[in-house]
């Protein structure tokens, strides 16, 4: 599990997935001796061994805080708004309609590809010069969604699968997805349960929670180690500054400076470094080309 900081206030998380395969016996030795109309609810990978289909999810517990803790979850859809006849040589447009969640049940979101919508976390209380509420926004990856019935007992102690996108008030005591014994518990201490008392969650201290999911059919490239497969999502800046942030930003290295660099000047003054007195680094304050 990888977590990435980068320069224009991106951070990315992302997770990767090995390990030994798990399998089942099986009498069969090869895919002749299968009947055409059995499941084997796998793969044979090898004699008399069967790689069994199953998924795997991880929930992300995020304690957002942006610039405060009083925030609100806000959904965005993208939709397409109409042009009236004679209006414009134009059919359509898009249009961003926002919708702040009231409360937990407002923010279980299950993610649809023809539903494009964007999930962000902002501060109302912060605004930008321009008068936007400050914020991140969630960029969900490759995701799956659990199959089982609601009713069966893995799905009851994984209920926290029924969506991909949750958000709670914060508790202390709400930290693991599947409740604190996962084994042979019977569904009655997971998110589900907790999100679905429905409490306020608008200008509150509110907690994101995010599930990256992935179905594994295996093939015999898995066996007996499974190479690596990753997904990832992103939680982005969305108005949390006035411009990108990386404009003014002086490069490390020469290397760094563009490619016709000996045909630039720069002129530098000396800024402490962290603080300290004794070290120095130089940053540009203006260039021009030579003639």
């Amino acid at each position: 599990m990888d977590w990435e900081f980068q320069t224009d206030g991106l951070i990315r998380a992302k997770v990767g997935l090995s390990g030994t395969l798990m399998v089942k016996g099986t009498t069969y030795e090869n895919m002749d001796q299968v009947p055409d109309k059995e499941y084997l609810h796998g793969t044979l990978l090898s004699e008399n061994i069967i790689g069994v289909i199953h998924d795997h999810f991880i929930t992300y517990y995020l304690d957002m805080d942006v610039d405060g803790s009083e925030n609100s979850f806000v959904k965005v859809n993208l939709k397409k708004q109409e042009s009236s006849p004679g209006e414009s040589p134009r059919k359509s447009y898009l249009k961003a309609v926002k919708k702040v969640a009231k409360t937990e049940k407002d923010a279980q979101i299950r993610l649809q590809l023809y539903d494009p919508s964007e999930f962000h976390v902002v501060n109302p209380l912060k605004k930008t010069r321009a008068g936007n509420p400050v914020g991140y926004k969630l960029v969900p990856g490759a995701t799956a969604a659990s199959l089982l019935d609601p009713e069966d007992p893995p799905q009851k102690r994984a209920a926290f699968t029924n969506n991909q996108i949750w958000v709670t008030p914060y508790n202390k005591t709400e930290q693991w997805a599947g409740g604190l014994f996962v084994y042979q518990s019977k569904g009655d201490d997971t998110l589900q349960l907790w999100s679905n008392r429905d409490r306020p969650i608008e200008n509150k201290d509110i907690v994101l929670w995010y599930t990256i999911g992935f179905h594994h059919i295996p093939c015999q490239e898995d066996y007996p180690i499974m190479p690596t497969v990753s997904s990832s999502f992103d939680l982005k800046p969305v108005n949390f500054f006035d411009r990108n942030p990386i404009l003014r930003v002086p490069p490390n290295f020469e290397d760094d400076l563009p490619e016709d660099v000996s045909k630039v000047r720069f002129m530098h003054r000396q800024v402490p470094l962290n603080g300290n007195a004794e070290g120095f680094y130089k940053i540009p304050l203006e260039r021009f080309v030579k003639d």
